[in-house]
């Protein structure tokens, strides 16, 4: 597919009334109908139902029941017989729980020594959303939910690989980047995370209030010696894994076209794209995955994970020791799943390549009730508070090699995959590339109305906090506050209408 060249477009502008995010004014601008598909500029076309919405993954979108706990969990539709094949060799591995060496599974060895889960499938189970531990901690466990670890740089040698964006965080010098609450026999777990919270109530115009739960966090039963004293953490709960692919095959022109980092419409939006590191390309790309955007594909983040979380090694990130330090001698010297081969990680090249279709391919679900009356009056309210600013809904995929599927047709995925301020409330303090310790990548929002079903609760938001989505949107401040302060005036039955549509996406 062509590149579009938008340096010279100075009239790409957000609308917060406009679905896509884009005005055009000035002189007649043309981009290819295979990027961006045309906006919509009045309330009347914003009420109706477009065709195509029930469909939020495009030709791609499963046609299986959003009413399973399976939802999350089929493939993407097109994918072909060669390709379902791929797809469920990818689920076996995706599903499969690694063990600690020596082992006689040599395809199944290499956990640790200091590890989060055992498997891909322990955050992501049925392929869904995480949670923080219930109100009766330690009983229940934290499995898909960590604490990011990182400090402040101390050298220039640190200071250069932040600026050239070799590296997104200096990592705690003795934890590492995250916080590994489990370790194989014979090893010590680094800590435990603990959470408290507290209430915080939240009034609407017509006299009700909702009570918000806002959490405090300590790290416990340190093993490895004191943190350092300037340590930054920030909670993550694993996110849903659909849609990864097409996501992915957004043309990243597309993307940045939407960021005004210096609010030069003066709309109150300023979305900015993130910039990381590319392990495969060797060069700085747009960071889309991770709840700052940390990283720019679904290979890295894959490859990233297998480290981080259960410390195994990929050709990509070749660390044996997933994320142990200089600090932590006897886990670096502890054996691992690595054979004699340099070139030969834990998790080979043919496995770790079926992992990242399968991740790639799992299928959004369709949304059945998109043209009920209710579900089109909260559309309505949605473009009117802005959510839409941020929350785009719809994009046009490029070309993905090999992959047809995924190609060239329209999604809805409701997010513009950038950076934004979420205000104090919502701030880890904890910076990430070029996010800052209170911007956000924008999440999708497709699928999230099955979220029930498919993970057993609906804890929403980058730390579970919100227990609903009306909780998520009362959190919202920054750039979103005053769509927040405008949805606590509406009525009961306004607010209603609002939900059901998010609840229907």
């Amino acid at each position: 597919m062509a590149k579009i060249d938008t340096s010279d477009i100075p009239s790409l502008r957000r609308s917060r009334f406009w679905p896509f995010g884009i005005a055009l004014t000035g002189a007649a601008v043309v981009l290819a109908a295979a990027s961006l598909a045309a906006p919509v500029d009045d309330k009347a076309s914003i009420g109706k139902f477009e065709p195509g919405e029930e469909f939020p993954g495009g030709t791609a979108t499963t046609r299986q029941s959003r009413d399973h706990v399976n939802a999350f969990s089929h493939f993407s539709n097109g994918i072909g017989f060669e390709g379902e094949a791929r797809f469920k060799l990818g689920n076996a591995i995706f599903r499969k729980e690694w063990v600690s060496s020596p082992a006689s599974t040599k395809a199944s060895d290499g956990l640790g020594p200091l590890y989060n889960a055992r498997g891909c499938q322990s955050c992501h189970l049925k392929d869904g959303r995480g949670h923080p531990p219930a109100a009766n901690w330690p009983d229940d466990d934290a499995i898909s939910m960590f604490l990011r670890l990182s400090v402040s740089p101390s050298t220039d040698q640190e200071r250069q690989l932040l600026k050239e964006r070799r590296v997104n965080v200096i990592a705690e010098p003795t934890y590492g980047g995250q916080l590994q609450d489990i370790a194989i026999k014979g090893h010590a777990a680094e800590g435990h995370m603990k959470i408290t919270y507290e209430d915080v109530p939240v009034p609407f115009a017509d006299g009700t209030s909702v009570t918000l739960r806002k959490p405090s966090y300590e790290i416990t039963d340190l093993a490895y010696g004191p943190l350092q004293p300037d340590v930054m953490t920030s909670p993550r709960i694993a996110p849903p894994m659909i849609g990864l692919g097409l996501l992915e095959a957004i043309p990243e022109e597309v993307i940045r076209a939407n960021a005004d980092p210096d609010d030069a419409n003066g709309d109150g939006i300023s979305g900015r794209a993130q910039e990381v590191w590319s392990l495969r390309d060797r060069d700085v790309r747009l960071g889309r995955f991770g709840w700052k955007g940390g990283t720019p594909s679904v290979a890295q983040q894959s490859a990233e994970a297998f480290a981080g979380d259960m410390g195994l090694s990929t050709s990509l990130v070749p660390k044996s020791s997933g994320d142990c330090t200089a600090a932590q001698a006897v886990c670096l010297d502890a054996p691992n799943g690595n054979s004699p081969k340099p070139s030969d990680p834990e998790v080979g090249d043919q496995l770790f390549d079926l992992l990242v279709f399968y991740s790639q391919n799992l299928a959004v679900p369709g949304r059945p009730n998109a043209s009920e009356p209710l579900v089109l009056e909260g559309k309505v309210k949605f473009h009117e508070l802005g959510c839409a600013a941020c929350h785009i809904p719809s994009f046009t995929t490029g070309e993905v090699s090999g992959q047809p599927h995924l190609s060239g047709h329209r999604i809805w995925p409701y997010t513009d995959l950038l950076l934004h301020d979420m205000g104090e409330g919502l701030a880890d303090g904890r910076p990430e590339g070029l996010a800052s310790g209170q911007e956000w990548r924008t999440p999708p929002l497709w699928g999230i109305g099955a979220t029930e079903v498919v993970s057993g609760h609906t804890n929403f938001l980058h730390d579970g906090r919100a227990r609903n989505v009306e909780e998520a949107i009362l959190w919202h401040g920054g750039e979103a506050q005053a769509a927040r302060d405008a949805y606590t005036q509406l009525s009961k039955d306004q607010r209603d209408a609002l939900l059901a549509f998010v609840n229907s996406l």
